[in-house]
Order: C-alpha cells, then sequence, then structure tokens
C-alpha cells in the first residue's frame, strides 16, 4: 500500500486520531460490558489478580527478600521486604506492613507506588529496580507513565526509605528508554537519551534504545561522564555492564547488531577484548568458566580431539575455561546435547551446582551437574509432570534455590532448598477454578511440510462432542509456550465448559534455537502453516469446528491473528487481536520496530518485501472476503508496538465494509494494561466477545 490514506492514525496522541479511538471505544463498550455475564468475567479476573492469597514471590538481595506486590488496597502496588525466617511462615500477607499480618510475616513496605502517584499527580507504573551491590542499602528505581517502555529513573535510599535527590548526589535519569546499573555505591553505567555525544551520532539506536554507555560518578553532570562504549546507529542497541561477583569482578560491553546478534567483549584490562563466540549464540560468564548455546551448528577447532575440531550441535550447551579461550585455546566440555525430542530451556548457577532446564516434547525436566567437574548429582523434591522453572539462586553464596510449579490443572507452588540436596514446597497458591474433572492432553497436528507440532487441549471430561474452543499461539522470537496454570482462562472459559488449546507452532523455542530460525524471515510462513494445521486438526479429532474456533495472540501473536484473519478466515468462528504487529510494508519505521528486522525481514528490501508482503495483514485486506468476527485490542501508551497497527487496520477494514470491535486503552503499556483493574477489564472484553461470537450465545453483536 504506497498511498497510505490512514498514516495520520500513527499521530500517537494527536486529537484527531484519539477523538477516532474514543469513538470506537464507545460502541464496542456499550455492546460488550452490559451484561450479567461480562460483570462476571470481570470480577472473577479482578479477584484473580487482586487476591492476597496468591504467591509472594521473591528475590534474595542479601539478608533480605524482595518482593513487589498489587492487590485490591495497592493497584500500583508495594515494593517490600522481609526475612527468610519471617517468608517460611504462612503465606505473607497481602497488602502488607511493617506490622504482622494475619499470617504472622513481616513486610517492611519501602516503596508505596499509590502514595507516590497520588503525592505527585503521576500515573505511575512500576517497571523494575536494581540494589547496589554488596550492602543493597541504595536502589535505582524504574518508573513509567501509564505502562510504557520508557521510563524515569531515581535513586532511593533503602535505609533511609527517602528518594535521594540530585542535588543531593542521587543518579536521576529523565523519562527515556535507559540502561543503567550499579558499578559501586558511586558509579554506574548509564545509557540514555544524552543531549550530545563526542561523536556528533545520535545517542539513540534506530531501534529507539541506547547507543552508547557513560560511566557516571556520584556529583557529577551526566553530560560529562566519559564514553566508555558507542556502537552503531543501526545497531539495535549498545551497552556495558559490571560483574560484581566476589574475585571475578569484570565489565563487559555489547553491541546487538540485530535483535538476535551481538558483537560481546571483555573490558576488564581497559581494552576490548573480543569474546569470539558465535554472534547468534547465547553464552554466559561465571567465575572462570564460559557456557555457550550456540544457535546454528558451530565447527570448533578443539586441540583435546583427534582431528583438532569438533561439530557441535544448534542447542548444545558446552563450558570453556574463560581466561584460556581468550587467549585462544577452544578445549571445551559438552554438557547438553539435544535430541530430536530434547532441548534446553535454561540454566542458573548455584554456589556448587548447575542446574538445567530441560524440555521433552514441551514437558520439563530439571538436570543438576556439580561444578567443575560436571557430573550429574542428585535433587530431591521435583514434582512429575508440571512445568518447573528456576526463579532465583544465590551463586555467591549458597546452593539456595528457589522453583516454581504449575501445569495447566495444578496452581503454582513455591519450591525453596538446596541444590545439593533437594526441595519443599514452601507455599503453594490457591485453587481458582474447579479442575477435579478437567484434563489436559497432548496432541500433534501435521504441517503442512509434514512437522509434527505439539498442543495441549484442556478441557472438562464432560462430553465428547464439538464445543466452543480457543487456540492461543505466539509463534516467535523463540519464546517457548510451556503448560502452566492460567486462572483467568480456568475460571472465564474452561470451568463455563469451553476448551482451552496451547499451540507449541515453530518460531518458538520448544525444541531448541532450530525451532525457531527455521522460521525466521523467509521461513516466517511456517508459524502460519503450523497455526492453521492446529485448527485443522482440532476439528478433524472432533474437539470443535470452525464456527466454534476461535483464537487469541498478542503483539507477535497480533500478528498471527492478523494473518489468520486474512489468509485462513474459513477455519475460525472469531479472532482476539490484541497490541498487534499488522502493517509490515511499515513496522521497521515505528517505535522498536527496527529491532526486530532479524525476526521478519526488511521490506525495504525488494527480495525481503517480496515474502513479507505475501503475508502482511494490512496490505492482504481484501473487500471480498468473508472474515470471521474480530475484536481487536491496543493500548495508546504502548512504546514497542505502535498502536498505529491496530488502527489502521480497523480503519481499512471499516472502509471495506467491515465491523470489527475495536478497543485501545489511553494507558496500560505493551502489556495493555497498567493495573489489575485495567488487565480484569480487557480480559473480560475478549472472553464476552468469544462467549458472544463462537459460544453460541445470541447476545447482541459487536461485529460483522
Amino acid at each position: 500500500m504506497d498511498n497510505d490514506p490512514y498514516l495520520w492514525l500513527e499521530d500517537v496522541t494527536g486529537e484527531r486520531a484519539l477523538d477516532w479511538v474514543r469513538a470506537h471505544n464507545e460502541p464496542t463498550v456499550a455492546a460488550l460490558t452490559g451484561s450479567p455475564r461480562f460483570a462476571e468475567l470481570e470480577a472473577g479476573a479482578l479477584e484473580v489478580l487482586d487476591t492476597d492469597d496468591k504467591i509472594p514471590y521473591v528475590r534474595r538481595r542479601g539478608e533480605y527478600l524482595y518482593n513487589f506486590w498489587r492487590d485490591a488496597k495497592n493497584p500500583k502496588g508495594l515494593w517490600r521486604r522481609t526475612t527468610l525466617d519471617s517468608y517460611r511462615t504462612d503465606a505473607p500477607a497481602g497488602a502488607g506492613s511493617a506490622a504482622s499480618g494475619p499470617n504472622n510475616t513481616q513486610w517492611d513496605v519501602l516503596i508505596d507506588v499509590d502514595a507516590l502517584a497520588d503525592a505527585e499527580g503521576e500515573n505511575w507504573v512500576w517497571a523494575r529496580v536494581s540494589l547496589c551491590f554488596p550492602d543493597y542499602d541504595r536502589a535505582l528505581v524504574a518508573l513509567s507513565r501509564g505502562g510504557a517502555d520508557a521510563t524515569v529513573v531515581r535513586e532511593f535510599d533503602v535505609a533511609q526509605r527517602a528518594w535521594v535527590a540530585p542535588e543531593d548526589g542521587g543518579f536521576a535519569l529523565p523519562e527515556a528508554k535507559s540502561s543503567v546499573s550499579w558499578i559501586d555505591r558511586d558509579t554506574v553505567y548509564v545509557g540514555t537519551d544524552f543531549a550530545s555525544t563526542p561523536d556528533g551520532l545520535p545517542a539513540m539506536t534506530t531501534s529507539g534504545y541506547p547507543r552508547t554507555a557513560r560511566r557516571w560518578v556520584r556529583g557529577t553532570a551526566l553530560d560529562d561522564a566519559p564514553t566508555v562504549y558507542a556502537g552503531e546507529v543501526s545497531d539495535v542497541a549498545a551497552g556495558v555492564s559490571y560483574d560484581h561477583t566476589p574475585g571475578f569482578e569484570r565489565h563487559f560491553a555489547s553491541r546487538s547488531t540485530d535483535f538476535f546478534n551481538s558483537l560481546s567483549y571483555d573490558l576488564t584490562s581497559g581494552e576490548p577484548v573480543l569474546i569470539d563466540v558465535p554472534t547468534d549464540a547465547h553464552f554466559a560468564v561465571h567465575h572462570d568458566h564460559l557456557l555457550v548455546m550456540p544457535r546454528q551448528d558451530w565447527t570448533i577447532g578443539d586441540p583435546s580431539t583427534d582431528s583438532g575440531s569438533v561439530v557441535r550441535p544448534t542447542g548444545s550447551l558446552l563450558v570453556f575455561d574463560y581466561p584460556a579461550f581468550l587467549a585462544g585455546d577452544r578445549t571445551h566440555r559438552a554438557l547438553f546435547v539435544p535430541d530430536a525430542h530434547t532441548s534446553l530451556e535454561s540454566y542458573a548457577f548455584t554456589r556448587t551446582r548447575l542446574v538445567l532446564t530441560t524440555l521433552h516434547d514441551v514437558a520439563t525436566r530439571i538436570q543438576v551437574l556439580t561444578l567443575d567437574d560436571w557430573e550429574p548429582a542428585p535433587i530431591t523434591g521435583l514434582p512429575e509432570f508440571a512445568t518447573v522453572s528456576v526463579i532465583d539462586t544465590d551463586p555467591d553464596h549458597s546452593d539456595e534455590i528457589w522453583l516454581s510449579a504449575s501445569s495447566f490443572t495444578q496452581a503454582p507452588s513455591l519450591l525453596y532448598g538446596d541444590a545439593t540436596i533437594g526441595v519443599d514446597v514452601l507455599k503453594s497458591a490457591p485453587e481458582f477454578f474447579d479442575a477435579t474433572d478437567v484434563t489436559a492432553r497432548q496432541f500433534f497436528a501435521t504441517s503442512d511440510d509434514g512437522t509434527a507440532i505439539p498442543y495441549f487441549v484442556v478441557q472438562r471430561d464432560d462430553g465428547d462432542g464439538p464445543r466452543p474452543t480457543l487456540l492461543y499461539g505466539y509463534g516467535g522470537f523463540e519464546n517457548s509456550l510451556t503448560p502452566g496454570y492460567s486462572a483467568i482462562a480456568g475460571r472465564s472459559w474452561i470451568a463455563r465448559g469451553g476448551s482451552y488449546v496451547v499451540a507449541n507452532i515453530r518460531g518458538g523455542g520448544e525444541y531448541g534455537p532450530a525451532w525457531h530460525t527455521q522460521a525466521q524471515k523467509a521461513g516466517r510462513h511456517l508459524v502460519y502453516e503450523d497455526f492453521a494445521a492446529v485448527a485443522r486438526d482440532l476439528v478433524a479429532r472432533g474437539f470443535t469446528t470452525p464456527a466454534q474456533l476461535g483464537a487469541q495472540g498478542g503483539s507477535n501473536g497480533g500478528l498471527l491473528m492478523g494473518v489468520m484473519l486474512t489468509r485462513y478466515p474459513e477455519l475460525f468462528g472469531a479472532l482476539v487481536c490484541q497490541v498487534p504487529l499488522l502493517d509490515m510494508k511499515r513496522y521497521h519505521l515505528l517505535l522498536a520496530g527496527a529491532s526486530w528486522m532479524a525476526e521478519y525481514g526488511d521490506p525495504d528490501d525488494p527480495d525481503e518485501w517480496a515474502f513479507l508482503g505475501e503475508y502482511s495483514p494490512y496490505q492482504r485486506l481484501t473487500a471480498d472476503a468473508e472474515y470471521p468476527p474480530l475484536l481487536m485490542t491496543t493500548s495508546t501508551r504502548d512504546d514497542r508496538v505502535h498502536p498505529g497497527h491496530a488502527r489502521k487496520f480497523v480503519a481499512r477494514m471499516e472502509e471495506m465494509g467491515y465491523r470489527p470491535a475495536y478497543f485501545e486503552n489511553i494507558e496500560g503499556g505493551h502489556g495493555g494494561a497498567a493495573d489489575n483493574a485495567q488487565a480484569a477489564f480487557k480480559s473480560a472484553l475478549a472472553y464476552e466477545f468469544l462467549w458472544r461470537t463462537i459460544g453460541g450465545d445470541p447476545g447482541a453483536a459487536v461485529t460483522g
């Protein structure tokens, strides 16, 4: 679409564009929110989000466990801490205070975001916090307006419970997509939208992230801070970090040349030394160990082998001696080698152990290795038939380990223990829907090229006939969708008789890096063929019918929904498309879009537009199709995926005579919601729409 008549809708906060948004929000809200069921769906979702009984997940920093908490009384949230002894009592009190809660845990509230927002008249949303090692007495706190990626950064004195003003030497950054990290109590590395740079080039990349990093000393002007490292304007981002591990203190620089490739350097000696691993490999330095997971087959020169080299397959985990590697030695050991069914999902260090999380046909397995000799080591207490993930460890001081476990039908539990011995359940979340007669089963669909695509079906055991079915997918950026408890989907869909399906399509990481890389750029069609294959398989197995089958996805999954609408409309009875990419001709020009060209391709390159144009939903809309009902949602404050994608797509559909439902949250960021109330509303809107369309409800029409 060379002459786009709806470019004006890309003006995020322009009055004309916002008038259009309000005019489209009103009929959607009027049509969907007036029923008793909507009220039940919203109240049920809000109860899940606001409950005081959910697990307060923590991160250890020194002697304290830190937690960020939201509930009905504190919708914007509390940053707080407690001790391990106190935390090991019954579940900590929800709202929290310095006094004992009803379950005897002492929560020490450090920052009340609601009170801060009220005092300053700002819609602050908590973004993140970083504590200064080793005393953890100062914190760098990032807050966003309305949930955007761009944040302001302020320094907080933990002991004094007070902000450190810039005039008193406090570190502070204005609103930007910044990166900032501690070196010591009086020094930080910072990347932000500097007013000027020594080389005269922009401080930010074309993707909107920091290009340069400076070493900023307390009490000095930010503009006077010396530049430590600079990338290229065309990079995704560049930055510098400090590893404070006692005895292994190091400085690192990295520039991401695209979303999946980066060049990394050791700056410890003062001169950059290239860490010469494949640019698209995942790697980490821990003590004197270098761990590398190649994303393509890697031929490595290795003097310990007869031939002097060895080929390590995609998705392996290899360990090198780090100082020797920098000196050119490639002697190494393979700690994990994938097979056709098993991939490495993640790994974590404790003081004496390496904990591997693997997926075998999307089912979690935990393996523990002893550091240095890398031999398998036992650990007890791990649950069977659950998705298990490592939440936190304390590798500098102990073998303490925190894990989360859940399944489609079992609420999350928090496991705590010692990685050299075993773990026990420390806390459990409440069950929010009756899963007594609910089962989760795995099936495999056959995609167009013959590849087996796994998917899970979760439903009540109360009949074998077709029923309303919601199919969820993502398919991008090596993001794996593993079985997990969804209290809101359970309440809003499964417990009401619907089937909930999760598709493990290519583009994700369920079978290692190759499951993703084969679906990049020109291979993107595999993502959509896989999802369509699952949709057909659900019908072929009798789970549902096309009229009863809906699908939902957000962000990259929103692009998936746009492709389903424009290429496979006959497969679905309704679609929910959330914070989507849809205009693949201009996506790289909007907000963070340029950073994703390694995933999708460059639309300005005719060869790459040839395959992008084959599926770009905005360009593929036609006036003579029979599209299923569509609910489109986005957020004005999303500064990652531009709301113009959703706006323009709906405007174009309306021009052609279609009537999709549209809702745009004026706040909310990329998640689409700035607090629990907004999240509950967004959830209820989607489920009410689905019950009205594929659920057989004869309620008021909301789309056409």
